[in-house]
């Protein structure tokens, strides 16, 4: 074949592709439809963000069309997930579904994504960005819960301590205000809210302060996932299982294992797997064009759950399948 004729014919099947209505670039081999580009991003390494991860990957597998990225943030800090946002807009993502650290101060930074891609927050909100959407918990509500489980724990009433990575995340202000909203007016005090920097040693070393410098605290509350078993360990160590109540946050193997051995009163459990399934699907659909699902609040809300000595063995082993055990 010469090279008048091989040009010839390319240009005959380029006319045929254009014909057919067809994206040469891009296109898939089912039908030449976009290959959506999404990201999911967390924001720390803690166990909790792997169930999100199977989600992200179902929604994945559902998806023809759709390519997923999940991308964790180890230090936990704003400025590794301003490298993660740099590097997935330069990859050329068409969306980004991130649980921003610190939302006040990050505004500027989703605003700008959200310029080249579509944003939507998860777990933890950004309401006054440009974010198109949240995906997550009602963390006032999961507050109030963890604000009931903590009367039902200590009925006589007394000093307690809540204890948390970072204060500036939305999800831990959120929690903190709606434990406060349920205490108002009983027999309980609130001491301080301890931060560790997503660090479980100083986690631990918090609770361990704790119980030295106040000995007759009643109660420790771990707002984030690793703070449960943080506490727990400082609590065995300090012989004080018992007579410390623990409420918590979130499903940590220790956790549960402490909830069953009547170590810790109960926990307040996310649906991390559906944050990362509707994110995804949720986020191909508005790329799409679709966003007749998004409310008027821009918040799709997921609901929590309460994990105690009732129904710990069931959770354990329906969260356990999750986590491909």
């Amino acid at each position: 074949m010469n090279g008048h004729a091989a040009k010839l014919i390319a240009s005959v099947a380029c006319l045929g592709l254009l014909m057919a209505g067809c994206e040469p670039r891009g296109g898939n081999a089912t039908g030449g439809t976009k290959t959506l580009k999404l990201a999911f991003v967390t924001n720390n390494s803690a166990d909790f963000w792997t169930i999100a991860r199977r989600g992200v990957e179902k929604a994945d597998e559902e998806l023809a069309d759709v390519q997923a990225e999940f991308r964790i943030t180890a230090d936990g800090t704003a400025a590794e997930q301003q490298r993660v946002v740099d590097d997935l807009l330069t990859k050329g993502v068409d969306a980004i579904a991130i649980s921003p650290v610190d939302p006040q101060n990050q505004t500027a930074m989703i605003d700008a994504a959200a310029k080249r891609a579509l944003v939507f927050t998860q777990d933890s909100d950004a309401p006054q960005s440009a974010r198109t959407c949240y995906i997550g918990t009602d963390n006032v509500a999961a507050g109030r819960q963890a604000g009931q489980l903590i009367r039902e724990a200590i009925p006589d009433g007394g000093r307690i301590m809540l204890f948390v990575g970072k204060l500036d995340a939305r999800n831990a202000q959120d929690r903190v205000q709606g434990i406060k909203e349920v205490l108002t007016g009983s027999n309980i005090t609130i001491i301080d809210v301890r931060t560790d920097d997503v660090d479980d040693v100083r986690a631990k070393a918090n609770a361990a302060d704790t119980l030295v410098r106040y000995p007759d605290v009643k109660a420790l509350v771990g707002l984030w996932s690793y703070n449960g078993p943080a506490i727990l360990n400082a609590v065995r160590e300090a012989g004080k299982v018992g007579s410390v109540r623990i409420v918590t946050f979130d499903e940590a193997d220790e956790t549960l294992a402490g909830i069953k051995a009547g170590a810790i009163h109960a926990t307040v459990v996310q649906q991390p797997y559906e944050f990362g399934y509707q994110a995804i699907t949720r986020m191909a659909q508005a790329v799409r064009g679709d966003r007749s699902f998004i409310p008027e609040t821009k918040q799709i809300i997921v609901p929590t759950m309460v994990v105690n000595r009732s129904n710990v063995d069931e959770f354990t082993q329906r969260i356990n399948t999750l986590r491909g055990r």
